[in-house]
């Protein structure tokens, strides 16, 4: 039991299976999924250090250990939003060829980001991470603009609203309401997609479950690095992966799901998708790490779309941190990552376009 009234209820891992790619950096594409029976910590473990990786991500595991997990204090809103802050000065521009603009729909704030390789009428929805309780779009100015080179898109980063001062589902009514603006506004996009990170990346498929419950059009794909799916906090890897996790405090995740759900059910499917029924779903593409405390929330989560759309892809990434691709200025896998996440969107619109019908080809779908 770590702290907090929130069970960690651990499976046998011996009938456990998980889906073990290992991404090439020179053969971004070249990614096969492997199904492979692991036996608990001691395999994992074993197997993550006989997987190569780069000096730089060995590095870079290093230092977020030691000066992220290892000065770890008490969790407190305040505090934890007050050093994401102090962390914007080192966030990188955009090129000048970028163009970025924030954009009003009611109460919502959307970061628009376009590159001379998007395309018109082909849009991409970013929720941004933060446990729920912090992040902000101008944090990912140095990543959502490659996410729109390698999708030929333009970005949209929503400025959802935060708990504990919003909670459940607050970001989730402005997940929906900015899909539906942005569906609106674009009349009929042709292509639009829905990605996330981290508590965006669980909320990205939140807004799918969603969008489809209600019988809204559905994006034609998302993708969700690190997804945070599971807030009743059953998945095995947060006791087996608790030291490994480079990054990520479990002792700090009970409080995440009191500061947002406060009081809400956990096994909603509107705030733990794993929870949820697949079915009707549009394909997802999943990244998360070996060693994250997450990553059974990835590997459940994967298991079940897979059932919903045989598209839907796990990459499981040799010992990457939480949200690697975040570091792509100084990482080679994030750029492989990256690179993934544009081949993953241009397969699906080829494949699109090879079964439409007629003329009149659509991504959008209706739930």
């Amino acid at each position: 039991m770590i702290r907090g009234s929130f069970p960690l209820r651990i499976a046998s891992s011996r009938s456990r299976m998980a889906c073990w790619s290992t991404p090439d950096p020179a053969n971004p594409s070249g990614c096969t999924c492997q199904r492979r029976p692991h036996s608990g910590r001691k395999t994992q473990a074993n197997e993550a250090r006989g997987s190569t990786m780069s000096l730089r991500a060995e590095m870079l595991r290093l230092g977020i250990r030691m000066f992220l997990k290892r000065h770890r204090q008490p969790f407190d809103v305040g505090t934890w939003r007050a050093n994401m802050h102090r962390m914007e000065r080192w966030v990188p521009r955009p090129p000048r060829s970028t163009k970025t603009s924030v954009v009003q729909a009611s109460h919502l704030g959307l970061h628009r980001i376009a590159t001379p390789a998007s395309h018109p009428g082909r849009n991409v929805l970013y929720l941004h991470g933060g446990a729920y309780v912090s992040g902000a779009p101008i944090y990912y100015r140095h990543f959502t603009w490659r996410i729109a080179n390698v999708t030929k898109s333009t970005v949209w980063a929503l400025e959802y609203r935060l708990a504990p001062e919003h909670p459940f589902p607050a970001a989730l009514d402005d997940a929906v309401a900015g899909f539906l603006w942005l569906a609106g506004e674009t009349g009929d996009p042709g292509e639009l997609f829905v990605m996330g990170d981290s508590a965006g990346g669980g909320l990205a498929l939140c807004l799918l479950m969603r969008l489809r419950d209600e019988r809204k059009p559905l994006p034609a794909a998302a993708v969700a690095m690190s997804p945070w799916t599971d807030l009743a906090l059953t998945a095995p890897s947060l006791i087996e992966n608790a030291a490994s996790d480079p990054m990520l405090n479990v002792h700090d995740v009970p409080e995440f799901v009191r500061c947002y759900l406060a009081g809400a059910d956990p096994y909603n499917p509107h705030a733990s998708p794993l929870y949820g029924d697949a079915f009707g779903l549009p394909p997802v593409l999943i990244h998360v790490g070996s060693d994250e405390i997450l990553r059974d929330d990835a590997v459940r989560m994967a298991d079940k779309l897979k059932q919903g759309d045989p598209r839907s892809r796990l990459e499981v990434w040799p010992r990457m941190p939480h949200v690697f691709q975040l570091f792509v200025p100084v990482l080679p896998e994030a750029h492989a990552a990256i690179a993934q996440i544009g081949e993953f969107i241009s397969n699906l619109r080829c494949d699109t376009a090879s079964s439409a019908p007629g003329p009149a080809k659509s991504a959008m779908r209706s739930g």
